[in-house]
């Protein structure tokens, strides 16, 4: 009786993976190609008839209250108008609610029973409860060949297991620090007050659908229709790569869901470098941008933002910025690998937990930022009618992220900046960064002179006319490298670079010089993957 009622209460089965032994795949896909056709991938879990249907009438009641969910706000509206919001007609929907609440809780009984029937499903609960019970590596290895609700996963790693510096109370790690308020007639009470509406209204837009609009991927009805993508891909990881998938504790008691693909016992050159991928606002690491650095022979480790998939919570900054330490502390004190072979690799939004990873943890060994952009208020104008643009300020305020360069600007390590030329979304994502990455390094070499030939050389509109940019200043690269040498055999290769001996022609070289290292083109619209064949570890000295 014991087990029938876990079978009732437990989680959802969706596969069994088949154990493919060492990883064996070429850069080239052959062996993904071979896999896919003797059908390796297709280990879906066989329910039985009872449980098949049982489980197709749950989930969807449970499409049917999340589209129920979201049009709340209207349907109450439409009721109230109608006059159905009364006593007398609220009391008879309330037994309808009831008796369809005890129907569904016999449907899950019923998908119970179909489940106690299944031997396959009786062996896998069963290690199920003996990873929660015992949790002995061999039973989390058994565990290991079952995909199913993440929810019910065990916890694999602590954010306090290891000591954390950057958790400075219950809230969480430090985030970056607000701008400071100066202290005058227009910060007054009276101030104030008058802004008071304007931050409830942009408040409360930012916690409904203001970030479901910023992050869809947090958005149950997207993770339901793109879910047999995310099967997919993650079998591709498991059996393909041998992916370990994990379950993290953030400090803020969120889970986050991850996955690593080992290398460093392979004959890839690159096996021993770990690359951390920060996804986009729609990605997932099962279809997003970790098989960029995966196919390029590289150790990888993926998570899905807080309330992605797996992962529990709401994407908002403090969460972001948890689920990133213990990411990283996961990758430093578990898997044992030195900040130092350790490169973050972000798309898109991504970039503002890679840049906070970047500031907090400044010893690893680079950042990568794909078709990232420094401000959201370009992205949310864009999708609000032109009628809405006075409302500027206001998407200021809605605005759920600081923005990435203050983090960017504190880490002194290699940056290599991807710019999209087709880019859709935010047409001049790369420029800015650059620039501003740029004037805070090399403040003397970005003065006037340097400033603008850099701007010249982003405004080209092909790569020739880039070529032609940096030829016509007749840009000596040998100089350049000789004058960066210099100055880090002096100063030890702290940044700002405070040189103020140079000519403006120096200048000019200079700045064309360091512009072209930090910044690669790639020509492709914003949402289009990254191929391996682009992927580059930024340029150092």
């Amino acid at each position: 009786m014991a087990k029938l009622l876990s079978c009732v209460l437990g989680p959802r089965l969706y596969r069994v993976y088949r154990d493919r032994g060492p990883a064996r795949r070429s850069r080239d896909g052959d062996e993904a190609a071979e896999g896919a056709q003797d059908g390796s991938w297709e280990s879906y879990y066989q329910p039985r008839t009872l449980e098949k249907h049982a489980d197709s009438i749950l989930a969807l009641a449970s499409v049917i209250w999340s589209i129920s969910y979201y049009t709340s706000p209207l349907a109450m509206f439409y009721l109230y108008r109608k006059g159905y919001l009364t006593l007398s007609k609220v009391v008879p929907f309330s037994h309808y609610a009831g008796t369809m609440l005890l129907l569904l809780a016999g449907v899950a009984c019923l998908r119970g029973i179909g489940r106690w029937t299944n031997p396959q499903y009786i062996q896998f609960i069963t290690i199920l409860e003996d990873s929660h019970r015992i949790g002995t590596p061999e039973v989390k290895k058994k565990l290991a060949s079952y995909n199913f609700d993440f929810r019910s996963w065990p916890v694999d790693f602590r954010w306090d297991e290891a000591s954390s510096r950057w958790v400075s109370d219950s809230r969480g790690v430090s985030l970056l620090r607000p701008e400071p308020k100066h202290r005058s007639a227009a910060n007054g009470f009276l101030h104030a007050i008058k802004k008071l509406p304007c931050q409830i209204a942009s408040y409360v837009v930012a916690h409904t659908f203001g970030r479901r609009m910023l992050y869809p991927g947090s958005v149950y009805l997207l993770q339901k229709a793109v879910m047999p993508m995310l099967l997919q891909g993650q079998a591709r990881l498991v059996e393909e790569y041998n992916g370990k998938r994990t379950k993290l504790l953030a400090c803020d008691g969120n889970e986050i869901d991850a996955m690593f693909v080992d290398r460093r016992e392979s004959s890839e050159p690159h096996g021993k470098k770990l690359v951390i991928c920060c996804e986009g606002n729609a990605g997932f690491y099962e279809v997003g941008c970790l098989p960029t650095p995966l196919d390029a022979g590289y150790s990888v480790l993926g998570w899905n933002h807080p309330g992605f998939a797996g992962s529990t919570g709401v994407p908002l900054p403090q969460n972001e910025a948890n689920a990133m330490d213990v990411v990283m502390q996961y990758a430093i004190h578990r898997l044992g690998f030195l900040p130092e072979d350790i490169v973050v690799y972000a798309w898109s939004i991504g970039g503002f937990t890679a840049t906070w990873a970047a500031m907090s943890y400044p010893d690893i060994s680079a950042l990568v930022l794909d078709a990232s952009f420094d401000d959201l208020v370009p992205l949310a104008l864009k999708v609000m009618p032109e009628s809405c643009s006075k409302w500027k300020p206001s998407v200021r305020v809605v605005q759920p992220f600081p923005p990435p360069p203050p983090s960017l600007c504190t880490y002194q390590g290699p940056v290599l900046l991807v710019r999209r030329t087709k880019d859709e979304i935010i047409t001049t994502t790369g420029n800015d960064l650059l620039l501003k990455l740029l004037q805070h390094r090399y403040p003397r070499v970005m003065a006037e002179e340097g400033a603008r030939v850099v701007r010249e050389w982003l405004e080209a509109s092909s790569a020739v006319e880039e070529a032609s940019v940096y030829s016509a200043y007749e840009v000596d690269q040998d100089w350049c490298l000789s004058v960066l040498s210099s100055y880090q055999a002096e100063h030890g290769g702290a940044l700002p670079l405070e040189r103020d001996d140079m000519t403006p022609e120096g200048r000019r070289q200079l700045a064309l010089f360091l512009a072209r290292k930090h910044l690669r083109n790639f020509e492709a619209t914003h949402c289009t993957p990254l191929p391996h064949s682009a992927f580059r570890l930024p340029w150092h000295l």
